[in-house]
């Protein structure tokens, strides 16, 4: 049910569905996000990252001014007192996830992990790597590493009605390299640009069929809980601040323990090996994550993890799911019911239409009565002057691009041939600005009053245009 009459332009009213959960979340909203509130900010690019609750701060500043916290490396006080607490926030990521069989590599972000299984995965011409065409660029990369060790790398196809991976595809995939000796299968557990949840089922699946599993859980974990005693790839790799923004600049890195040999280091640095020499020439990695936590940790921020995780326990991950479909499913339906007078639909959205196992993120164009498809960075630059913050363009994920916009291999091919370095304005010119969406996506900030006036955006904007 809408909440008001999308065929006419007009103000909404009061909202004829409630939300799940709305009281709860407009109290939280109030005592941690009220900076929001008080900018008149519309921010609906949690996909693109989370935003922090006060009280994280709060603690995080309180503990960092109570405390002398030194280099880790070392036995001194300030270094057994960063140690400790750096400890503390890397059993928390495990208890957090149920992942007692796993060591937790801390890094940079989710890019950093897996750079390291890019980087240490024994790719060779008896190995190959395999990945959905949803995929983030920082999995997609990992072909490189493939190529230069003369492994082969394959795409698996995603179906362009649901944007849902082709499962026939998938298992007759799996079962077509029985003799080869390392297998790589690398996937988002959800899609950072439709919000797709590829089933966690394909996980076992590959493995009993020798394959090592690379899971992509950035876009998945700030809404839905993963159970890592129930679901076991060999590697999961994700980013602290898009669960609970603050702080940036840190993700991990978890590795089964029995892959951990799996992975070959090609170098050493500080704080990674038990032993080194330079007159033997001969080194020793550590046994531990230590082995990839090149040089010094950031061991300031990484206490705040734990901060972050107590924060997202309090509220329960269950209910950020519920409250996350709920909030796409109101704003789904009511970009739905826009029409142009000519009846036609004033956004395209891309990707399933049954609300089932998808998380919080809706992609689409804007279309004008004579359909044409309005360029995405225009309605971008309208959405800035009215504090609507939303993202735009291929979002570090050419497959999904590709699939929705229908370019074919035939036209990706005239454009790379006669080009040697070119960016996005060249394809954009190219494919006749036929690239790109808008993606919105929600979060545990994110109130049905939001939802309201991103709507009333379009509609004022964009209708009968």
């Amino acid at each position: 049910m809408s909440f008001f009459n999308f065929s006419k332009r007009q103000e909404p009213t009061e909202a004829l569905v409630q939300i799940k959960h709305e009281s709860y979340f407009n109290e939280l909203f109030n005592k941690e996000f009220s900076r929001l509130g008080k900018q008149k900010h519309v921010y609906l690019d949690y996909t693109g990252g989370g935003l922090y609750a006060t009280i994280q701060l709060r603690k995080h500043h309180e503990m960092l001014e109570s405390l002398v916290l030194g280099n880790p490396h070392s036995s001194n006080p300030s270094s057994k007192k960063s140690t400790e607490l750096v400890e503390e926030s890397r059993q928390a990521v495990l208890d957090f996830f149920n992942a007692d069989d796993y060591c937790c590599v801390f890094t940079q972000n989710a890019s950093g992990a897996l750079k390291i299984v890019g980087e240490c995965y024994p790719f060779n011409e008896d190995a190959c790597f395999s990945l959905l065409m949803d995929n983030h660029n920082s999995v997609n990369g990992i072909r490189e590493f493939a190529v230069r060790k003369n492994a082969k790398f394959y795409y698996c196809n995603i179906l362009k009605d649901n944007l849902r991976l082709d499962e026939d595809c998938l298992a007759e995939h799996f079962d077509q390299h029985d003799d080869v000796k390392n297998k790589l299968f690398a996937y988002p557990a959800q899609s950072n640009v439709s919000g797709v949840k590829h089933d966690l089922k394909w996980v076992k699946y590959a493995e009993e069929r020798g394959w090592d599993i690379l899971l992509d859980a950035a876009a998945f974990v700030p809404t839905s809980k993963l159970d890592l005693s129930q679901v076991k790839p060999s590697f999961v790799a994700m980013s602290f601040y898009k669960i609970f923004g603050y702080p940036t600049g840190l993700g991990c890195l978890l590795i089964r323990k029995d892959k951990f040999h799996k992975l070959e280091k090609p170098w050493f640095a500080g704080g990674t090996v038990s032993m080194v020499s330079n007159t033997k020439s001969k080194h020793f990695l550590a046994e531990s994550n230590e082995r990839y936590e090149d040089g010094t940790l950031n061991y300031l921020d990484i206490p705040a993890i734990k901060i972050g995780l107590d924060f997202i326990k309090g509220i329960g991950i269950e209910k950020i799911t519920e409250r996350v479909t709920e909030l796409r499913k109101y704003l789904y339906n009511a970009l739905s019911e826009i029409k142009h007078d000519n009846g036609n639909a004033v956004a395209r959205i891309y990707g399933p239409t049954d609300h089932q196992n998808i998380g919080g993120t809706i992609i689409f164009n804007v279309i004008t009565q004579g359909g044409e498809t309005i360029f995405f960075d225009e309605v971008e630059k309208e959405a800035n002057k009215e504090l609507i913050s939303l993202r735009t363009g291929c979002f570090c994920n050419p497959g999904i691009d590709e699939i929705n916009n229908e370019v074919s291999s035939a036209k990706l091919t005239d454009f790379y041939k006669d080009q040697s370095n070119v960016n996005m304005n060249d394809a954009l010119n190219f494919f006749d600005f036929q690239r790109g969406a808008i993606r919105i996506s929600v979060g545990i900030a994110t109130r049905q009053v939001d939802l309201d006036k991103f709507i009333q955006f379009i509609i004022k904007n964009y209708q009968n245009k």
